[in-house]
């Protein structure tokens, strides 16, 4: 891996507009103007009139926990959220997850495909403790600021059914995560409520925000999707929580769905997907009429749940965008927008674009222009993460 500072990435079309200069100062765009003629200098990157894009932004992550790098790994062990949880924990400790190794290999595969910007959820349980959260860090410093990052301590293996993760959850917040995660409360630790007031508490006493995977469909997810915004309202933790996956929404009835979705934008809860192929996807339109922000994520990739996955967020968006039947121009531009710097406030960042002032994270790809990066998701040829050259293939 090779950090490089840029001073500038020469002759690029921003969104497939007119070729400029972007002139990086730092980590910032300092100044954008009409492509020059002059040789490219030492520090400077010739896009030779490539289509530029911000950053790709992953918002649902898992780099604790992937085989990438080791020998294939065939497919075991039982179905369901509570089967492969089970799968995961009997192999991990023997293929070293968590480890400082395996985050870097999956770094090293976001970065080559353009990622600048990761929220990552990272396991906490009782077998590990916070060993995963201190690897996952190690691996992020390796950029040395370059990439941004956040980290969500997750009870992959549930939380009030497995006593001591709840301090556990609070002792990774003690120590400065910017989120804690939950899963299924009624699905996995049958009792929604409890968990949810016991998260709820750890958040409002450190500061911390939250973003629990939902994956219960039909009434019993939209009840808890209610539980969560009840408890939004009440301890007036606006703008602090997200829903990961939240399959109930997608197949909710289209008042329901407006109802929550407007109830959701009120309080600031967002969302995120993976574009799961066979179930309905979060809507495009029905989203962003109500004003609800949420983000792409490639959950996890080549690992004890699923032999699939690549790092590749723009290969996500692309899925989201063809499995919701997206084929005009400026709905395919607007699902580029989500996945680049649209979703910066998933990191703890102001939305962004390519703009003078702008944090310089930048994709480089050969495409004619956003709709014909998205369907057809090319090699990137540089990613430019804070000013500086993680990726040049």
């Amino acid at each position: 891996m090779s950090i490089i500072p840029v001073s500038a990435l020469r002759n690029v079309r921003p969104w497939g507009r007119d070729a400029v200069d972007i002139v990086i100062d730092d980590d910032v765009i300092s100044a954008i103007r009409p492509a020059s003629d002059a040789p490219v200098q030492q520090g400077e990157i010739d896009g030779r009139g490539m289509l530029a894009l911000p950053g790709l932004v992953n918002t649902h992550a898992h780099v604790d926990k992937s085989w990438w790098g080791l020998p294939w790994q065939s497919y075991g062990g039982e179905g369901g959220t509570d089967g492969r949880i089970r799968h995961e924990r009997a192999r991990r400790d023997e293929l070293g997850i968590p480890s400082v190794g395996i985050t870097a290999a999956v770094l090293a595969e976001f970065v080559r495909h353009g990622t600048t910007a990761v929220r990552t959820h990272v396991d906490v349980d009782l077998g590990i403790g916070m060993r995963g959260i201190e690897a996952v860090r190690e691996a992020f410093a390796a950029y040395d600021g370059a990439l941004t990052s956040e980290i969500v301590a997750f009870p992959q293996d549930g939380v009030l059914r497995r006593p001591g993760v709840l301090e556990l959850l609070a002792d990774a917040a003690a120590a400065g995560v910017e989120h804690i995660g939950g899963l299924d409360p009624a699905g996995i630790d049958r009792d929604p409520v409890g968990q949810l007031d016991g998260l709820f508490a750890i958040a409002v006493e450190h500061g911390c925000g939250l973003d629990i995977h939902l994956h219960d469909g039909d009434e019993l997810g939209l009840f808890q999707f209610e539980l969560i915004l009840d408890r939004v309202e009440r301890l007036g933790l606006v703008g602090k929580v997200n829903i990961a996956h939240g399959f109930a929404i997608g197949s909710a009835a289209p008042s329901r769905r407006r109802d929550l979705l407007q109830r959701m934008a009120g309080l600031g809860v967002t969302m995120t997907t993976v574009a799961p192929l066979g179930l309905p996807q979060l809507s495009l339109h029905a989203f962003d009429a109500e004003g609800v922000r949420f983000g792409l994520g490639t959950d996890g990739i080549r690992d004890l749940w699923s032999p699939y996955g690549t790092g590749d967020l723009l290969g996500i968006a692309r899925q989201y965008s063809r499995a919701s039947g997206l084929v005009r121009d400026e709905d395919l531009t607007r699902v580029m927008e989500i996945a680049t710097g649209a979703s910066m406030p998933f990191v703890g960042r102001e939305a962004t674009d390519l703009a003078v002032g702008a944090r310089a994270d930048i994709v480089v790809l050969d495409a004619e222009n956003p709709m014909d990066a998205l369907v057809r998701t090319p090699d990137r040829e540089h990613t430019i993460a804070g000013g500086r050259r993680v990726f040049s293939r």
